[in-house]
């Protein structure tokens, strides 16, 4: 928060910091502060005014949608909302290479961090191509 709004917030601040002023600059302050409290005010009820109405108009919506029989899923076309990506990892990658080395069976999907065996190959000058399954 900066330090004006912590001086605006609290009455000790902002009293001392006012101290100064004259009774006619703390009213032209105050006049300009209540022009800005009807500024938002005014905002703020047209937001709400307008919220009205969109709610208004969903609901008229709703009901002859409801007249004709009509669903939401019949409109998206069984879409409806996306799933969420939330509560789980997705599908397994299948492994875009294979290496054999000492018997054991290494495979990478081709993203994500490089094994080191493969790293190695590649270090040394080798194409990864030649691990590639087909």
């Amino acid at each position: 928060m900066s330090d004006f709004l912590q001086i605006l917030g609290n009455q000790r601040r902002l009293n001392a910091a006012t101290k100064e002023l004259s009774l006619q600059e703390l009213e032209e302050i105050k006049g300009k502060l209540d022009a800005i409290i009807e500024q938002r005010a005014s905002e703020e009820e047209e937001r709400q005014k307008e919220d009205a109405e969109r709610v208004a108009k969903i609901d008229e919506l709703r009901k002859a949608m409801a007249e004709a029989g009509i669903s939401a899923e019949d409109i998206l076309g069984g879409a409806g909302a996306p799933a969420s990506r939330r509560g789980g990892k997705g599908a397994k990658r299948a492994p875009k290479y294979r290496l054999e080395k000492d018997g054991e069976e290494h495979l990478w999907t081709g993203i994500g961090r490089m094994p080191k065996v493969f790293k190695e190959i590649v270090d040394n000058g080798g194409s990864l191509d030649a691990y590639l399954i087909k």
